[in-house]
C-alpha cells in the first residue's frame, strides 16, 4: 500500500475543521465569538450539539490518518516523533467530542490537545530542519516554540479566540508539513 496518498488527509482535517466550527456557529445564533468556546458548540445546552462532537471525533480521526503518514515519511527520529505527537493529539481531540463542554475531562483533554499538537509542530520541523536546513522547517520551529508563549501568555476575551489562534497555528504547521515531507519524500527512497 502507498501511504504516500495519506498525505492529503492533513489537509482535509484543516477545511473539515473550519466547516464543522462555521456550521455549527450557524446553527447557534447565541454563540459571541469574544465571550465563548468553540466547545460550547458541543455543549448539552447548544443546537444539535453531537454535530460538533461528532465532528470533533472525525476530525481526531483524520488527524490520526495523517500522522500515520506523517511518521511513515519520517526522515530523522525527531520527524517520527513529531508525526507520534500528531497521532496523540488526533486521540486528544476525538476526546473534546467524546468528553462535551461541561463534563469533569473536557478542560483536560481540550488543553492538552493544543499542548501536544505544539509538541508534535515542534519536534516535526526541528528535525525537518535539521534533516534540510530550510527556511520553511525553520519558520514553522519558531512559530512552534512562540506560540504557546502567546497562547498561554495573551489574555484572550475568550477561549474562542485563543482557539482560533491556536488552529491558525497547527493549519500554518500542516500546509508546511505537508509540502516539506512531499518535498523530501523522493529523497527518501
Amino acid at each position: 500500500m502507498d501511504l504516500g496518498k495519506l498525505s492529503i488527509f492533513g489537509l482535509i482535517a484543516v477545511v473539515y475543521a473550519w466547516l464543522v466550527i462555521l456550521y455549527c456557529i450557524s446553527l447557534n445564533p447565541w454563540f459571541i465569538f469574544t465571550m465563548h468556546a468553540f466547545s460550547d458548540l458541543g455543549a448539552p445546552d447548544a443546537n444539535s450539539p453531537w454535530i460538533y462532537n461528532n465532528g470533533m471525533i472525525s476530525i481526531g480521526v483524520l488527524i490520526i490518518i495523517y500522522s500515520i503518514y506523517l511518521v511513515w515519511s519520517s526522515v530523522n527520529k525527531l520527524t517520527t516523533v513529531g508525526g507520534s505527537f500528531v497521532f496523540i493529539s488526533g486521540i486528544f481531540l476525538m476526546l473534546i467530542g467524546i468528553y462535551p463542554a461541561g463534563t469533569r475531562p473536557h478542560v483536560f483533554v481540550s488543553t492538552w490537545f493544543f499542548i501536544q499538537f505544539d509538541l508534535a509542530i515542534i519536534a516535526w520541523s526541528l528535525g525537518m530542519y535539521i534533516y534540510s536546513r530550510d527556511k520553511l522547517s525553520l519558520s514553522a520551529l519558531v512559530i512552534g516554540l512562540i506560540a504557546p508563549v502567546i497562547g498561554f501568555g495573551v489574555d484572550w476575551p475568550s477561549a474562542a479566540m485563543a482557539e482560533t489562534f491556536g488552529i491558525i497555528v497547527i493549519d500554518y504547521w500542516v500546509f508546511i508539513s505537508f509540502i516539506r515531507s512531499r518535498e523530501v519524500l523522493p529523497a527518501k527512497g
